[in-house]
């Protein structure tokens, strides 16, 4: 009874003992201009407008104009008018994430899209907009985390709460390489993002790429790409909302956003809109700061709590890795997976480029034999590339070079290693035995 209670006073908190109330003096477009608030707004408040007595629009504060609120909707606009009732929310948007959250759908605004009933609430108020942990009281990054990918376990080692960006361009499979990760890792409960989806693949993904067996054990928040800026970006702020609730229970969490780069653009959106300049490619000075608050989020809570392990993929926007968002995020994460092009188009799926790849958890989450299979693998592999003109124009001549004839022996069996299905599962230790009988190594952990 003391929990239920508990539970009710929590959330009873969060109800205002009265309503303050503004009206609509201008829209356009998607923008609202509301006077008549005295000092109960700030920047990121939330106000909703009853254009009639049933019917609610959330909106969001993006700045201030001429002693007027601006406001962005989460939802459309049709009905709104002059003088339209905007009843002001004076407490911190919040969400009250439970266990039993897992194996469900929900939108932005912490509703279920699944069908599957309302959500049971937990006890416990997470701040949608919640600041990272002090970076002095958090843990350090733990043991190394399986994720079930053979080139991303030997490769690009992810440990518990390390932040890894995916940089691919658009078709080039890196949400079925999210959802091997998803299925296949070994933490206990997976957060998964969809922000500015297609609205076909949505459900897709849940069927046929995580399957009964990976949503079992995840919390999925989707916002399609048709939704408005607002539901776009609140999408990434609930995912980490809800990764953190887990976190504060001591569980070691996958947290996966799909894309950083959708979010970063919803942010462009409400900048410009609020009349920020532009910058980089028209990217308002305020997308970038955000990015950063967005991604610390993520990563080892303090002492008693679990950790966060983030994977957020970037849209490399025309392929260009060096664009201003990948280039930002790159500086941001602990390291970045490449997938390219090139080599989904011959065939090798996940078309991941292990020499570009980086985790800076490397070389300290390898033991000896570990480090010694790795350094010898991206030998092998650097020595063919940078021959690999000359070989297959046929100007290499065989005896040249030890290491290239090395190379060129083992390299078909490695691209073999290194090509995955997505029904396939190899934990970190089948992974380097498989590499180290491949490269005539000994293997014993």
């Amino acid at each position: 009874m003391d929990r239920l209670a508990n539970k009710a006073a929590a959330i009873m908190s969060t109800i205002p003992d009265h309503e303050v109330y503004g009206q609509v003096t201008k829209v356009l477009g998607l923008l609202v201009e509301i006077a008549g608030f005295g000092r109960d707004l700030a920047v990121g408040s939330m106000v909703h407008l009853r254009p009639e007595p049933d019917r609610d629009v959330p909106c969001e504060v993006v700045g201030f104009r001429d002693n007027r609120a601006l406001l962005l909707p989460f939802g459309a606009l049709e009905g709104i008018g002059l003088g339209c009732m905007a009843v002001i929310q004076t407490n911190r948007p919040v969400v009250f994430p439970s266990e039993k959250w897992l194996g469900r759908v929900i939108n932005a605004l912490g509703k279920p899209i699944d069908g599957l009933g309302p959500l049971r609430l937990g006890g416990t108020a997470i701040p949608l907009k919640n600041a990272a942990p002090p970076a002095h009281a958090r843990q350090r990054v733990g043991a190394k985390l399986d994720l079930g990918v053979r080139a991303v376990n030997t490769f690009t080692t992810v440990c518990k709460g390390q932040r890894m960006g995916i940089f691919a361009g658009s078709g080039v499979g890196k949400s079925v390489l999210l959802s091997m990760m998803a299925r296949y890792t070994e933490a206990e409960v997976t957060v998964i993002g969809l922000v500015g989806e297609r609205g076909r693949e949505v459900q897709e993904f849940l069927e046929d790429d995580l399957g009964p067996e990976g949503l079992a054990r995840s919390v999925v928040i989707v916002a399609t790409g048709d939704e408005p800026a607002l539901m776009r970006r609140q999408a990434a702020y609930m995912t980490l909302a809800v990764a953190e609730y887990f976190r504060a229970q001591g569980k070691q969490v996958l947290c996966m956003m799909d894309s950083v780069t959708r979010f970063a653009m919803a942010q462009r959106e409400i900048g410009l809109s609020a009349g920020e300049p532009p910058t980089t490619k028209g990217y308002p000075p305020t997308t970038f700061g955000e990015l950063a608050r967005l991604l610390e989020r993520a990563g080892p809570g303090v002492v008693g709590e679990g950790s966060i392990s983030g994977l957020f993929t970037v849209l490399v926007e025309g392929d260009d890795h060096n664009e201003p968002i990948s280039d930002s995020v790159r500086g941001i994460v602990d390291g970045h997976i490449v997938m390219e092009r090139a080599i989904a188009d011959r065939g090798r799926y996940p078309a991941i480029n292990v020499l570009k790849s980086v985790s800076r958890s490397l070389p300290a989450a390898f033991n000896e034999e570990q480090k010694a299979i790795f350094k010898k693998a991206k030998q092998l592999i650097s020595s063919y590339e940078n021959m690999a003109e000359l070989i297959r124009l046929g100007a290499y001549r065989k005896g040249s070079d030890a290491q290239v004839d090395e190379a060129i022996m083992l390299y078909g069996d490695i691209e073999e290693f290194l090509t995955q299905n997505k029904g396939d599962h190899t934990t970190i230790d089948e992974g380097f035995a498989r590499l180290a009988e491949i490269l005539g190594m000994e293997y014993t952990s």
